[in-house]
């Protein structure tokens, strides 16, 4: 794994992003305005050139990634990346990272107990503060009981530890319904709530502990990639509904855009 490896593609998203941002603030001025030759641009070739003018450091690239691995939770791929950017990683609780993957890989592999425990060690009031994320945990787990068949097991870990949930909040009541409803179906990946069986039905409850870890330790719980990519796509949203021509960022990994 080298930087030049994320580097390149990350420059390439970055740049289109700083790009659509002065495209959206050139739109903004008066119409008396000189507009800037990024708002005029209307080519894939002129686009790009206007993306070549942004001056970019490999740094805080670098430190870009190193953010996004470590709050994703991705200990090893940190390590080497940083080896291979020369940044050390000396103010970053490694333990904690490897702890939050730990739990990140039980959720998406369906060890939801597995997990539960693995919570319990690591903040032993987060699940009882958070009601709502508890019980994501534990219809995840009754999904994965459904998933193997194990419909006595099944009836009978909603009744003991979900019923409760249903009782005092309506969407939670309702989730629990759709959830259940998956017994119903001989085939219930192809229901329609087989969503619930789908493996990113995981990644989404794992994100969802991942993030209250990090706020539970006073970290930010999102990446700064993750808050740039939203503002790609806000300020794409902008601009289309200002009808502005240019070539739109289609592959934020790799910074591809559409030709125009």
């Amino acid at each position: 794994m080298h930087s030049a490896q994320f580097a390149q593609p990350f420059q390439a998203a970055v740049a289109a992003a700083m790009a659509l941002s002065n495209t959206s603030s050139a739109s903004s001025t008066c119409e008396s305005h000189v507009l800037t030759p990024v708002h005029h641009t209307g080519t894939k070739s002129e686009w790009m050139e206007a993306i070549e003018q942004q001056h970019l450091e490999r740094s805080p690239l670098n430190r870009l990634i190193i953010n996004y691995l470590i709050t994703e939770g991705f200990k090893e791929a940190a390590e080497i990346f940083a080896q291979e950017a020369g940044i050390t990683l000396n103010n970053v609780d490694l333990t904690s990272v490897d702890e939050r993957l730990k739990i990140r890989e039980a959720i998406e592999n369906g060890k939801i107990q597995d997990a539960i425990c693995l919570i319990n060690k690591k903040a032993p009031e987060l699940l009882d503060q958070n009601k709502q994320l508890a019980f994501h945990l534990k219809q995840q787990h009754l999904i994965e009981l459904i998933r193997l068949n194990l419909i006595d097991e099944a009836l009978t870990y909603a009744q003991t530890h979900l019923a409760e949930f249903a009782e005092d909040e309506i969407k939670m009541r309702q989730e629990l319904e759709k959830t259940m409803a998956l017994l119903v179906f001989d085939k219930p990946l192809e229901s329609p709530y087989g969503y619930l069986m789908e493996t990113s039905h995981r990644q989404i409850i794992a994100n969802q502990i991942n993030n209250a870890l990090l706020v539970h330790q006073n970290q930010q719980s999102e990446s700064d990639l993750s808050m740039l990519v939203k503002m790609v796509n806000y300020i794409e949203d902008k601009l289309d509904k200002k009808s502005l021509r240019y070539p739109k960022l289609i592959d934020i990994p790799t910074g591809k855009l559409e030709d125009s």
